[in-house]
């Protein structure tokens, strides 16, 4: 597996990134896969927007070969708010957590759900830090969605997400949606039924007691009572028709539609490349958010 992570403004030619020379760029790489029987290869490229706030999405691209022989590939977005506490804590621990649960090969489903919820349990207590050689202990600040995409031996998909950041397939042309959109009007009444509200103000999206954009999230200590860490997970096989999946954070899906991210990559074979021309493309469309694209493609 090789990758590349930097941090400078777009611009140098010779690596193929351009169009959006004046944006911020956190990461962008690329690997492959060296045991499935299929060719397997990943591209990602992560872009600091123009929101009043440093950089706040995560992401993990890579391939593990585990101590049983099985391969996973590990695809995953994470979208920080009110600050990026959440997210690093996610991208640093949430893949761990869920092929740490003993019964993954055999319950998947339930295994994720529930490392899912220990996930959230860990981020909501007090981390450790050092202040002027002083250990004091302070909550994490804000939240973070998640969208994981686990490959399984090239053979299988299986997606997982809590929030508004999504994963679409390509198969044969056509963009199909894995991961759910979880919206306040969407789950009004579970947002209700937990004593919270949801505000619709003119100009604005639907917000969780006038604060949350999202019906469900990790961390958001404030608003825990009235949301959920419950992601919706699918289990998908691998096609002859499929060629790739494309995970990206909401700054992208905001201003293109599945199918038009879907129409954009596949001309692209090289996938560093095809999510460098999303980013772009997302851009020039006017999204000002943080981005972070991963597309997979399975040849």
């Amino acid at each position: 597996m090789a990758s590349v992570q930097v941090q400078r403004k777009v611009g140098n030619q010779d690596d193929g990134l351009h169009g959006a020379e004046q944006e911020a760029v956190r990461a962008t790489g690329r690997g492959k896969s060296k045991a499935s029987a299929r060719k397997v290869t990943y591209g990602f490229h992560l872009v600091e927007g123009k929101m009043p706030h440093g950089m706040e999405d995560r992401h993990v691209a890579e391939f593990r070969r585990l101590d049983d022989g099985n391969e996973v590939g590990l695809f995953g977005v994470f979208d920080g708010h009110s600050g990026a506490d959440v997210a690093t804590y996610l991208r640093n621990h949430l893949f761990d957590n869920i092929l740490g649960e003993p019964d993954f090969w055999e319950d998947t489903m339930g295994a994720i759900r529930r490392a899912y919820h220990r996930t959230d349990r860990k981020v909501l207590k007090k981390k450790k830090v050092t202040a002027d050689g002083e250990e004091i202990v302070r909550p994490r600040r804000g939240g973070s969605t998640a969208v994981t995409v686990i490959l399984l031996n090239g053979e299988t998909l299986v997606v997982a997400n809590v929030g508004d950041s999504r994963a679409v397939v390509c198969e044969s042309g056509r963009a199909r949606q894995l991961s759910v959109d979880h919206e306040p009007l969407r789950e009004r009444d579970a947002i209700e039924s937990r004593g919270g509200f949801v505000t619709e103000m003119h100009g604005d999206v639907p917000r969780v007691d006038a604060s949350l954009a999202m019906s469900r999230a990790f961390g958001d200590r404030k608003l825990k009572e009235h949301i959920s860490s419950d992601p919706d997970v699918a289990i998908e096989h691998v096609g002859d028709d499929t060629e790739f999946v494309v995970v990206a954070s909401d700054g992208l899906w905001k201003v293109m539609s599945n199918q038009e991210v879907v129409d954009e990559v596949r001309s692209t074979r090289d996938a560093r490349k095809a999510a460098v021309k999303l980013v772009d493309a997302a851009v020039d469309r006017g999204s000002k958010d943080d981005i972070a694209c991963v597309v997979v493609r399975i040849h």
